[in-house]
């Protein structure tokens, strides 16, 4: 049977229109965004928010109750050891009682065995020190000779370098000591009325240093033992950063941190010197009680890196908690779950084709990889619901 032109036509419309609806509804290629497998270094780091506060501060209190006259300095202002602070003259209606001229007496003798008590404190932590400086000499020149490893020198430097800065604050504490024993003995001659018969009673700073808060700094009535200001030295400085305490277990004196974000245009660098054994509870911007522990480092750069850092400014802390400087690795954003265990969906060609992985450990945007994939493998990122076995694939 012949057909026509007409016939014909239609039927090639007819296959036109088929083929253009299996067209339709044949899956068009997902698009995706793809990745390369590396091996470099790698850094497992934690991160968060801390503040900076000066090592050795002190708060100098009022010895005895009386009027106290205005405090002449701002914070900011440098003292020098020795120099006056605070002026207190006697309350004009007051007399001190038997009871109190007793218990001054009485904080005169727990004064000068608190000096004591910080001298042989200072007496052992140099001991220490002088060990410290020792060994370090020593390890050092086995260092040099190739006998020692350069971790045994760090550490050495390092132990030298805590044990110089817990004689420095064992030396502070001495000066306070002898501070606070001349407040004692101050206190004790103003209320027994002895001595000089003077009518004012001189607060001097135990050390110099700067000052650092003013508790109270217009004249008045003061109470003994009420805060009037705080002195310290600006150029120690520590950092504090509370993490959780699930956290803080990875962390420990001697892990290398890095501060960011803290106003400056150079990363600075620091040692943790120590995490303290009590967590606290924090709720969190969230609303959810958290457990924290506070985390004590010291920054490492030099000085003229970081000089106007101050007290209480605040700085991004990031502990480094493993490193590496050849690690395969691939953005944590392919891994997925899978069964037991984890996968990705690698590109070939213009087909997606799931891979199981071992991965080890996570640093946030990037994981370790231990095997599955190699070196060049094009992974794909972010992969959805649309992504499947052998799924036809573009790039985006």
């Amino acid at each position: 049977m012949k057909l026509n032109r007409r016939s014909i036509s239609i039927i090639v419309a007819a296959l036109i229109v088929v083929g253009l609806i299996v067209y339709g509804f044949m899956p068009k290629p997902a698009e995706v965004e793809v990745s390369e497998v590396t091996r470099g270094a790698f850094r497992v780091t934690l991160e968060e928010e801390g503040k900076t506060r000066v090592k050795d501060r002190f708060v100098i209190s009022a010895p005895v109750s009386g009027f106290a006259r205005r405090v002449e300095l701002d914070v900011g202002d440098g003292v020098k050891k020795g120099a006056t602070l605070v002026i207190l003259e006697p309350q004009r209606s007051r007399v001190l009682d038997p009871r109190s001229m007793a218990e001054a007496r009485a904080r005169v003798s727990a004064t000068e065995a608190g000096v004591k008590v910080a001298k042989e404190n200072s007496r052992a932590t140099k001991a220490d020190a002088d060990y410290a400086v020792k060994e370090l000499a020593r390890i050092s020149e086995l260092y040099k000779d190739g006998f020692a490893s350069k971790e045994n020198f760090e550490q050495s430097e390092a132990a030298a370098t805590r044990a110089e800065a817990r004689l420095s604050s064992a030396n502070f504490a001495v000066e306070v000591a002898k501070g606070e024993l001349t407040a004692a003995r101050t206190a004790l001659s103003f209320s027994s009325g002895e001595a000089s018969g003077t009518t004012k009673v001189i607060v001097r700073a135990p050390i110099g240093g700067q000052v650092l808060r003013l508790h109270h700094e217009s004249e008045g009535v003061v109470r003994e033992g009420e805060p009037l200001l705080e002195i310290g030295d600006p150029r120690a400085l520590e950092v504090i950063v509370d993490v959780l305490s699930e956290d803080s277990v990875s962390i420990r004196p001697g892990t290398p941190v890095i501060f960011e974000r803290w106003g400056g245009e150079v990363v600075l660098e620091g040692l943790v010197r120590f995490v303290e054994p009590t967590g606290f509870t924090k709720v969190s911007a969230l609303g959810v009680e958290e457990q924290r522990v506070f985390v004590i480092a010291d920054i490492t750069s030099k000085k003229a890196l970081w000089e106007r850092l101050g007290d209480g400014y605040r700085v991004e802390a990031r502990f480094i908690l493993w490193q590496g400087s050849d690690v395969l690795q691939l953005p944590s954003s392919a891994l997925f779950r899978f069964n037991d265990g984890w996968a990705v969906f690698v590109m070939e060609g213009n087909k997606a084709w799931r891979r199981i992985v071992e991965i080890g450990k996570r640093g946030g945007l990037v994981t370790e990889v231990v095997s599955g994939v190699d070196v060049g493998v094009q992974v794909i990122t972010h992969p959805d619901d649309e992504i499947s076995d052998g799924r036809s694939v573009k790039r985006r």
